[in-house]
């Protein structure tokens, strides 16, 4: 098997939004993502583009853009419904919550400690929900 291209992980969500040029810039302003790519069509919509954080990655595009097809979706566009979310590891967990919030992301659980036992881990995350509705955990590793 080849090995994916160069700074790519082997895995990468693609995160569909209603109006993804808002949500890339929200994005970058509340949880601190860095735009590594972003193309758009004739009518200014995002068909594609990639944005990466403490070396994850993640796509980001328009909902609704194929005639015919019902997906991909934005929660907004399903009633809330979700059926992921993300999580991303962070160095300060109560810091980058700050950070939403102040930017008005929705903070669904607020920052705690979770203890798994001596022989396994410890870390501290928080929960939210951003701009159209997509889950999101935030984690920053103590122990293990």
């Amino acid at each position: 098997m080849k090995d994916p291209p160069r700074s790519w992980p082997r895995i990468t969500p693609a995160v569909f939004y209603d109006d993804a040029g808002a949500a890339i810039d929200w994005l970058v302003d509340a949880f601190g993502f860095e735009v590594r790519e972003r193309i758009e069509n004739e009518e200014g919509q995002v068909v594609h583009s990639q944005l990466a954080l403490n070396g994850g990655l993640i796509m980001v595009g328009q909902a609704g853009l194929t005639p015919g097809r019902t997906y991909p979706r934005s929660p907004r566009g399903v009633d809330g419904a979700n059926t992921q979310s993300l999580m991303v590891y962070v160095d300060d967990a109560d810091a980058h919550c700050e950070r939403a919030r102040a930017a008005g992301a929705a903070i669904t659980t607020e920052p705690a400690t979770q203890d798994y036992g001596e022989g396994y881990w410890s870390d501290r995350s928080y929960e939210t929900r951003d701009l159209e509705g997509h889950y999101w955990w935030f984690v920053q590793r103590l122990r293990g």
